[in-house]
């Protein structure tokens, strides 16, 4: 690959396969995937504890106020002696600022995050839109959940509306919006690897890059 640098940035519906996707991408492009393993990087910038960007998360999302508010990102951390050093907002912003920090120096795949919106400046992000028919998020769930209906179904319903407030919260955009997104793709209709290539012919086409 050449020296231009690409942020594959996937924002997926539960039950769609974007895992395993995102794993294929970045296997098979020769990059490195963005997960978790983003919170140990902004942990390792910021100093503060890793566990409470996970906890962040954990504790904004049951809060009513995450549901009818917003914290847009900015692209402005706030200093260590600010009482709100830990808050929501800032452990995003710290997010943020790895995300630029790496696409200045490599490509790679990044799940959720907000990515696309975060990127969205460096015109080098590609906002990937990935779900599935509701047939085949409920019939993946079960499988990786090893439970029945009903309990699948509240599990999908529930994380589907949490990355859905986290997406509005912070980008103030609506998360199902295809506007926002480079490519809507329904990975049952495609199967994975054919979700895989056409994301990458995409790539190629878009910014000239062989892979």
């Amino acid at each position: 690959m050449d020296e231009k640098h690409v942020a594959i940035c996937i924002t997926r519906t539960c039950g769609a396969g974007s895992t395993e996707i995102g794993k294929m991408l970045s296997e098979q492009l020769g990059i490195s995937l963005y997960d978790r393993k983003l919170l140990q990087l902004a942990s390792d910038d910021s100093g503060i504890n890793e566990k409470l960007f996970a906890a962040a998360d954990m504790d904004t999302k049951k809060t009513l106020l995450y549901r009818v508010s917003k914290a847009v990102y900015t692209g402005q951390t706030i200093p260590p002696e600010s009482g709100n050093f830990t808050s929501d907002r800032n452990l995003f912003e710290y997010q943020a600022k790895i995300l630029h920090g790496l696409i200045e120096k490599e490509s790679f795949v990044v799940l959720g995050r907000a990515a696309d919106y975060v990127l969205a400046d460096t015109g080098c992000a590609v906002g990937i839109y990935l779900t599935a028919s509701p047939e085949a998020c409920l019939a993946r769930g079960k499988e990786r959940l090893q439970s029945g209906t009903f309990e699948a179904n509240r599990r999908i319903r529930d994380i589907n509306r949490y990355r859905s407030d986290y997406y509005r919260y912070h980008t103030g955009r609506r998360w199902k919006d295809p506007d926002n997104y480079d490519l809507c793709l329904m990975t049952d209709k495609l199967g994975y690897q054919g979700t895989v290539d056409v994301i990458r012919n995409y790539i190629e086409v878009r910014f000239g890059i062989t892979f």
